[in-house]
């Protein structure tokens, strides 16, 4: 008697060591295969199971790595790799006075596509799937980021002055009312729209006023730095006699899904508004730390209902685009923060790093976990190397022994973008020389 016919699928990474879900649970399954149909999971669990009901037509053997949902990035400059190490030994407002001129020359739109490509690229190379990109130019930024293969989040961003651009308020009003059609042109994993004032500091309340109408007209996400330093709460404070969240709120803004930039330095009027109109934050340790700009209570945060993601902030800040990294980091200072070792789990450090960044870009029914019907964001990692071994806590070792290194193999939305730690997409050295010839120009 002939045997069932198994269900045909596009690729198996078959019988990995172990899988972290991330899901509500926060499952891990060990000796198991995941699935991938049309980019979606199609099925998850122990091989033996999964693999007597699916075949496919590639089979990657994973035996030897652990599969997790791609890293959310929730906010960066990704052309800024670009600016690596032009900024250093300087706090928030000395690091924008000598970026600024820097970009005024520096980050034409050819700068910022060949920037945006070589970031994406480490993005993508560390295990990071989906960005909340803010930069100059964004269309051509997204060009470049998703002709990589990375889900890139960007879109208009705004300064009450011309900035490196050069463009009137009118004209960046026209570019956000536009920009849903524009970015429809270029071909990539879904991503929702975004509008992106700098800060209340650079954008003042009635223009605020007017990006969140256009947020209500668009259905976009909107996000701006708020309270990096004590320096940009004192001068906020000052020139309108309000925090930054409170001219958020005053202006509309946050009654749309908005995603703030580092938050470090927030009263408890502030937490209680942001939790109260759902809106995020994207924690930053590393760039916070390199910057002196204080240390995010991210517990507390988190025990007043407010979401936090995690992001590593622009490469001339943080000087890398390394998630792996910010888990830790985060991880760390959080404890320290609290004097308390048992203050967050490595498994609620990795859910910030996945489903908690979705959840703030309002994709968290696409991706961040990994369960049937997600689109099929997967990272895989080697466990066959000294710092990795032995493995204790599938969640431990992800946040305080792996490194961006470990990563194998990269999908987005199915799509194998990185295969064997080299991306698909590109030749990275002409990656590298594109970004290098564009410097010599400049410097």
């Amino acid at each position: 008697m002939a045997g069932k016919q198994k269900i045909s699928a596009d690729l198996i990474l078959s019988r990995a060591r172990f899988v972290i879900t991330c899901d509500a649970n926060a499952t891990i399954f060990t000796n198991a295969s995941v699935v991938v149909t049309a980019g979606q999971i199609a099925a998850v669990g122990p091989a033996g199971e999964i693999e007597n009901l699916y075949r496919a037509d590639q089979t990657i053997d994973v035996s030897d790595q652990l599969i997790m949902p791609g890293l959310v990035n929730l906010h960066t400059h990704t052309p800024m790799t670009l600016l690596r190490g032009v900024a250093e030994n300087v706090d928030l407002q000395g690091f924008l006075e000598i970026v600024w001129d820097k970009e005024d020359r520096v980050m034409n739109p050819d700068g910022v596509y060949v920037g945006a490509r070589l970031g994406a690229l480490e993005c993508l190379l560390g295990g990071t799937t989906t960005t909340l990109d803010m930069y100059l130019h964004p269309l051509e930024t997204h060009r470049g980021a998703a002709e990589v293969g990375l889900r890139h989040v960007i879109g208009p961003v705004f300064f009450d002055f011309p900035g490196p651009e050069k463009l009137t308020w009118s004209q960046r009003l026209e570019q956000a009312q536009t920009w849903p059609e524009q970015v429809r042109e270029i071909t990539g994993p879904y991503v929702p729209l975004a509008l992106m004032p700098h800060a209340p500091l650079t954008v003042n309340p009635e223009h605020l006023a007017q990006i969140a109408a256009i947020a209500q007209e668009s259905g976009s996400l909107v996000t701006t730095h708020a309270s990096e330093n004590i320096t940009e709460n004192e001068d906020t404070q000052k020139k309108y006699n309000a925090t930054p969240t409170e001219l958020l709120e005053q202006a509309g803004i946050l009654k749309h899904r908005t995603v703030l930039g580092h938050g470090v330095h927030l009263s408890s009027t502030d937490r209680t508004t942001i939790a109260r109109r759902g809106a995020s934050i994207a924690h930053c340790p590393g760039s916070n730390m390199k910057l002196a700009s204080g240390a995010a209570d991210i517990v507390g945060y988190r025990a007043q209902g407010i979401n936090v993601g995690l992001g590593t902030d622009g490469c001339s800040s943080s000087n890398d685009l390394d998630m792996f990294s910010v888990m830790r980091l985060s991880a760390n200072l959080a404890r320290l923060v609290r004097n308390d070792p048992a203050s967050i789990s490595a498994a609620e450090i990795i859910k910030a790093a996945t489903v908690d960044g979705a959840r703030a870009l309002g994709i968290d029914d696409r991706v961040g976990t990994i369960e049937t019907g997600k689109e099929a964001d997967l990272i895989t990692l080697d466990l066959d190397v000294p710092h990795m071994v032995p493995m204790r806590d599938p969640h431990t070792t992800v946040v305080f022994s792996a490194g961006r290194g470990d990563v194998r193999h990269v999908l987005v939305a199915g799509d194998l973008v990185i295969k064997d730690h080299q991306s698909t997409r590109v030749a990275a050295n002409s990656v590298f020389t594109a970004a290098t010839e564009h410097l010599a120009k400049y410097f």
